[in-house]
């Protein structure tokens, strides 16, 4: 067992690398935005999340920045309320990974590390044009949390962009079939396997394989 008090104790790169691999496999996203320059900015994200369907909501974790550096993605959402959630397929990952360097702010990441900016009518922030699942949101809630200096952050999908053939006739999205990886920790990206869906949960019965 590794109790509160051992945890405090590790190293901090262990403790780090062990925390962040709690949470099992994880979205992997690289979220666009501009900011009132017009200077693009893209960054990889691992924690992603949906909060609702009605309205359609999606939310986001953004670390503190650490001291005497910036966070752009927080800033230029903030300043533009407009910003896209790209997915992350397997080829990629190595680019999408290259975005977390620290690099200056005149110096976007969409050129950096080999992405292509696309742009949609009526929407200020890029897209990532190999991405096969692509969302526009707008900001629709920003709550600094006090226990440990992040940001989340509430959007509303404005837009939603797929690859042919990506969703299912019930609405669904096939996930593997866009090749879309998964994240554990800060570093690890991996391929989706098979899988089980299952008929919708009753108390009188067991789901059945769908």
């Amino acid at each position: 067992m590794i109790d509160k008090q051992t945890l405090e104790t590790l190293e901090k790169r262990q403790r780090v690398a062990l925390i962040n691999s709690l949470p099992g496999f994880k979205p992997v996203v690289l979220v666009g935005t501009m900011n009132e320059e017009k200077q693009t900015n893209v960054c990889v994200i691992n924690s992603c999340f949906h909060v609702g369907a009605d309205p359609a909501l999606m939310g986001m974790i953004i670390r503190p920045a650490p001291e005497g550096t910036e966070r752009h993605t927080l800033e230029n959402i903030l300043a533009t309320e407009t910003y896209s959630v790209n997915a992350v397929a397997r080829a990629m990952a190595r680019r999408a990974h290259h975005t977390s360097a620290r690099f200056a702010r005149d110096q976007s990441e969409f050129y950096a590390c080999g992405f292509a900016q696309q742009w949609r009518e009526g929407f200020v922030a890029p897209f990532v044009s190999e991405s096969p699942l692509q969302l526009g949101l707008k900001l629709a809630e920003h709550l600094p949390l006090t226990i440990n200096g992040t940001h989340l952050i509430i959007g509303s999908i404005e837009q939603i962009h797929l690859s042919d053939n990506a969703q299912r006739n019930d609405g669904s999205l096939d996930l593997q079939g866009m090749d879309i990886v998964a994240g554990v920790g800060l570093d690890a990206y991996h391929s989706t396997g098979t899988y089980q869906r299952f008929s919708y949960a009753k108390p009188d019965k067991p789901p059945e394989l769908i």
